[in-house]
């Protein structure tokens, strides 16, 4: 299992050609704007200041690249939705995002991160689409899930679960037919809940991503 507390910063690409060698395993983080992506990543590594947070959203406009171990990245995608962000500003990071998505073969997952209390927004199925449609393994955490009590928590997590259900049957028969290269990318993500005050999916969260880093 990786050692995620060994995790160094490695580079701020904002052109494909500033992205690491496309070589070995990496896994990706990806949400709205304030998602809580960097925060994750800085539990997940058990370090405050690793992946840069702030407090307004849409500040982060760059692929980041972490290395946790020779060969083995986590990666945090700029934010989405930030009404406020200017329209070509947008655009260039969304061109960015897929660019990555739909050419980095060291991509093992993506982590999609979704506020509990508001989640599949029209971004978050986009997002969704777009991964199931490139065959990308899939994790969706639903963050701050100390918002809510324990029973909505668990109404909102088999609500996110159908909903997914529905999306990912899509697929025409002749999609199914077609193998997916990556293999589960097509059937739907798992689904869990994530806080960190209340430390909840902690362990849940580095267990699926390690067997994805492990291969």
């Amino acid at each position: 299992m990786p050692d995620y507390r060994q995790a160094t910063f490695l580079v701020s690409a904002s052109r494909v050609r500033d992205f690491p060698a496309d070589e070995g395993l990496e896994v990706a983080f990806a949400g709205r704007s304030n998602a809580g992506k960097s925060s994750l990543i800085n539990a997940l590594c058990r370090r405050k200041a690793l992946a840069r947070t702030s407090r307004t959203p849409g500040r982060t406009r760059l692929i980041n690249f972490f290395s946790v171990a020779d060969s083995l990245r986590l990666v945090d995608l700029p934010g989405y939705g930030y009404a406020k962000a200017p329209r070509s500003m947008s655009e260039a990071w969304g061109r960015l995002v897929e660019e990555y998505l739909q050419g980095r073969r060291s991509l093992a997952g993506l982590v999609l991160l979704m506020d509990i209390r508001h989640p599949l927004t029209a971004l978050d199925r986009i997002m969704l689409n777009g991964c199931r449609l490139g065959g990308i393994p899939l994790l969706v955490v639903l963050s701050k899930a100390d918002k809510l009590a324990s029973k909505r928590r668990i109404m909102a997590i088999k609500e996110v679960r159908s909903a997914l259900g529905d999306l990912f049957a899509q697929d025409s028969a002749k999609e199914r037919a077609v193998p997916d290269a990556m293999g589960e990318g097509r059937s739907p993500p798992k689904v869990m809940a994530h806080s960190l005050p209340a430390k909840i999916g902690y362990e849940e969260l580095v267990l699926h991503l390690s067997a994805w880093l492990e291969g």
